[in-house]
């Protein structure tokens, strides 16, 4: 590495040629202050007072270089002159002998005090003072800043070639953030983990280069401030809690309204306009960071509810402004990687260091409808050419061939739409800490099978009703502390978000282990809002679905988390809506669990096309157990339970399709015909419920696209669509749960 004379004298050079509008030659220098830095650090020797002489002059470098990548001077020359000067002070230090290269004398505070008190105000008094005759003990005393007068933002319209620039920043910001989130959250529960800290900061830092590149002044501004109150963290100067988390989190919620309000902007080709409460915020910022934080904020005002006074590790190093004339310089970055790893940079990662590109997903979802219709094209083809195929083993083989092709495609295709149901679940933990903070709760969320995988649809669909059900949880759920501690519970209680597959379906459970649902609370409710009648008898299950009732709200009082009686009827209609259902299962004092059960994806299925009278219909294959013809001695009848069949020692019920649907069928005699024995798993019953559908006909199994069918056409119970056979014709698929439910309602 260069001796520190050397360093200075390539950045004094490059100083010479600088050009204040280069953003590349201005991050060459930023970055020969950065290696000073490191590489006075290295050396024994250099008394205290030295080191904090090294420290403010490589500060107002620093903070003089930042000020011009960023535009926010108002005077550039003067800004140069401040970074002059600077670096001319630390070239005093080295030429004086104040620092070497190998050793430093203990007394020498004096000359380089001198020397740094001479460029103390640089902006101010553009001339280089030689010698000061102020005694070093008393340095100037900092006097409060006035109040920081943001000018109006004139709007802009993006220009169309900056559009591509503009949607990809919108895209990186929004993983950013995403990612700064989850790990502030990692912080609260762990503040020293630098790893996250590291993250967070990066994530800032990521977007202010970027909005700077853009001239994004609302989303500069706020991230180059959020990202000096994280330098502090990362300097060991404070810890990030209380009040200083709040901050950070406040800022990460304004800046994706800034995100929003620049993606309107851009796509729908109007004005960019500021963002409210962008400046206040902003001022709140630079006021903890120079100590003028109050200790008792505003209570009204939702950013700052639970902020404390900031969190300081130690007297030496405090969070407050300090009387130093000189700013505190941000700390060197800290790498997280080890001896045998590789840091790579973002644009390192976009050459060549990630194997993924980024498609629209307009783009992903049309091509995925074209492979559906091959698919559908394939089957007309094989239909069609079938027979006069079987007679010329060649055009046997290529049929094969091309079915094997477009099946591959098909399942690669489908593939493309799976995402980890992770990406909704991560979500929740804000929505936990915010809402069990406003009910004065503790709450630890607890999330398993993440990684589990099912369709992108669906998993945006998934969002809204989560985020209904898990604040119900936190709020009607979990007790206060004192209520579980009274009730010999831990004071924390646990909410678990669950996912994984079972019988080709994706099961998501809502587990809270608070107070149960009050059975006999919501049946007061229900008859009170005419949703039963008095005297009714309920059993235990259809007491918890009136849960999802319209309008029905158990809650003492209405408040900003619930109680308006709205939300969970919302979620059983969005939940059905992607062919799903929601079953609960819920003990008194214990808790309770809510079971969503949902179908891997919404565009294809494996079915059994059966035929009743002159109509198909598709099964879904993973509802199916097995087939049989019965025989005379294994049908019944009970009274009020209809015909029944005995499978195996298993009394099921019958269910006639033809009647269901109003189809003539072949015959209605049951030992004629065929039975397909179903199941609905997943529910919240200890047993899967089970039943025979009698059919006239079983034609084989098909991988069949979905179709909706239509906004004409509604929810019909029973059926959750339609699919094109290889005749041309629709079919209807069978949604077995709607099914069973009307044959027994």
């Amino acid at each position: 590495m260069p001796s520190l004379s050397q360093q200075i004298e390539t950045l004094r050079n490059s100083l010479q040629t600088m050009d204040p509008g280069d953003l590349q030659s201005l991050a060459q220098i930023h970055a020969g202050v950065d290696a000073f830095v490191e590489s006075s650090q290295d050396i024994d020797g250099i008394s205290a007072q030295t080191t904090e002489s090294i420290r403010q002059l490589t500060g107002i470098a620093r903070k003089s270089l930042e000020g011009l990548i960023l535009n926010e001077v108002t005077d550039a020359d003067r800004a140069v002159q401040s970074l002059q000067q600077s670096i001319l002070g630390l070239q005093r230090l080295i030429d004086g002998g104040l620092v070497s290269d190998a050793s430093l004398p203990s007394d020498s505070f004096e000359a380089a005090r001198e020397i740094a008190q001479a460029v103390a105000n640089p902006i101010a008094s553009p001339a280089i003072v030689e010698k000061t005759t102020e005694p070093a003990s008393a340095p100037p005393v900092v006097e409060a800043p006035a109040p920081r007068v943001f000018e109006p933002i004139a709007t802009r319209i993006f220009a169309e070639d900056e559009l591509p620039l503009i949607q990809e920043f919108i895209t990186e910001a929004g993983t950013h953030l995403d990612t700064a989130e989850q790990e502030m959250l990692a912080l609260e529960e762990d503040p020293t983990n630098s790893d996250s800290l590291n993250a967070l900061f990066r994530a800032f830092h990521t977007i202010k280069g970027v909005a700077g590149f853009l001239d994004l002044k609302q989303v500069q501004s706020l991230a180059h401030v959020a990202e000096n109150l994280l330098d502090r963290g990362r300097s060991g100067q404070l810890l990030l809690t209380g009040y200083s988390a709040e901050l950070v989190l406040k800022s990460i919620d304004t800046m994706k309204l800034l995100m929003n309000a620049v993606a309107t902007a851009s796509t729908q080709n109007k004005p960019l306009a500021e963002v409210a409460g962008v400046d206040p915020l902003v001022v709140k910022l630079e006021d903890f960071l120079e100590g003028r934080a109050t200790t008792t904020p505003n209570s009204n005002d939702e950013s700052s509810s639970e902020l404390d006074t900031p969190n300081v590790v130690s007297a030496s190093k405090p969070a407050v402004a300090s009387t130093s004339p000189f700013p505190a310089p941000p700390a060197p970055p800290v790498s997280t990687a080890t001896p045998n790893e590789t840091v790579a940079s973002p644009d390192a990662t976009k050459a060549g260091g990630d194997n993924t590109v980024k498609v629209a997903t307009d783009r992903l979802d049309r091509l995925i409808d074209m492979v559906g219709e091959l698919v559908i094209a394939n089957s007309m083809v094989v239909q069609d050419l079938g027979e006069q195929a079987a007679t010329s083993v060649r055009g046997t083989k290529n049929l094969s061939h091309m079915g094997k092709i477009v099946r591959e495609l098909q399942d690669l295709s489908m593939s493309l739409r799976m995402v980890q149901v992770g990406t909704v679940f991560k979500k929740m933990s804000r929505l936990v800490r915010d809402t069990a903070r406003k009910l004065c709760k503790d709450v630890e969320l607890v999330i398993e099978g993440q990684e589990t995988e099912l369709d992108r649809n669906v998993v945006e669909a998934l969002s809204d009703p989560l985020v209904h059900m898990v604040r119900n949880s936190v709020d009607h759920g979990i007790e206060t502390p004192d209520q579980r501690e009274a009730a010999g519970k831990p004071r924390t209680g646990k909410l678990t978000l669950r996912a994984y597959h079972k019988g080709g379906a994706i099961n998501i459970e809502i587990i809270d282990d608070g107070r149960g649902l009050n059975r006999e609370k919501i049946l007061k409710k229900a008859i009170a809002n005419g949703l039963v009648e008095e005297g009714a008898e309920l059993s235990d299950a259809d007491i918890d679905k009136l849960i999802f009732a319209a309008g029905l709200s158990t809650a003492e009082k209405i408040t900003d988390v619930s109680g308006r009686g709205v939300g969970m009827d919302v979620v059983r209609q969005n939940i059905e809506k992607l062919r799903g259902r929601i079953d609960i299962s819920s003990e008194p004092g214990k808790g309770s669990k809510f079971t969503i059960r949902l179908p891997l994806t919404l565009a294809v299925i494996d079915g059994l096309v059966v035929k009743v009278g002159q109509e198909k219909y598709i099964i879904p294959i993973n509802s199916i157990e097995q087939s049989i013809r019965p025989t005379t001695d294994m049908l019944s009848s009970v009274q009020g339970r209809g015909e029944l069949v005995s499978v195996r020692g298993s009394i099921l019920p019958l269910v006639r399709l033809h009647r269901l649907f109003g189809v003539e069928p072949r015959t209605e005699n049951p030992t004629e015909s065929l039975v397909v024995i179903v199941q609905d798993s997943g529910g919240s019953t200890s047993s899967d419920r089970r039943a025979c559908f009698l059919v006239d006909e079983l034609l084989g199994q098909e991988q069949v696209v979905i179709k909706n069918l239509g906004p004409g056409m509604g929810q019909i119970r029973g059926i959750s669509g339609g699919a094109v056979l290889g005749d041309g014709n629709v079919s209807l698929i069978l949604d077995v749960a709607g099914v069973l439910d009307s044959v027994t309602h």
